[in-house]
């Protein structure tokens, strides 16, 4: 069973920075496609950024690219997204998505939700 934890929210002024972790126990594969989705309220959940864990390639939502890096660390197992030049547009619970499957080779069908197979809880980013 596979458990998804993040950690790294907060509050930042626009302009700033914030480094999310997802920590990952009970995965047993190494080749898995792994997210980081937004959601805000009264909006629909977002794809942000995908990595295909153990490959390194990694996908962007448009909105995010130059800003949003995605990354693994195997030493830690954890799945990072670190965000720089941060926007109030970019408020939202931020959840970690682990799927059973590896990405798919339609870059777009790995930022959408039915792809991914296990959630986080969430960590809250609110920029002002």
């Amino acid at each position: 069973h596979v458990q998804l934890v993040e950690s790294g929210g907060g509050s930042v002024q626009a302009g700033g920075s914030l480094k999310l972790s997802c920590a990952v126990s009970g995965s047993e594969y190494t080749n898995n496609c792994m997210a980081w989705f937004r959601q805000a309220p009264g909006k629909e959940r977002e794809g942000v950024a995908a990595i295909s864990t153990g490959g390194g390639r990694t996908y962007y939502v448009d909105s995010v690219k130059g800003r949003f890096t995605i990354s693994e660390d195997n030493a830690e197992d954890t799945v990072d997204l670190v965000m720089t030049s941060l926007k109030p547009e970019d408020t939202a619970m931020y959840y970690c998505a682990w799927s059973l499957w590896t990405c798919a080779t339609v870059d777009m069908l790995n930022l959408r939700a039915n792809h991914y197979t296990s959630w986080g809880q969430g960590t809250q980013v609110t920029v002002s």
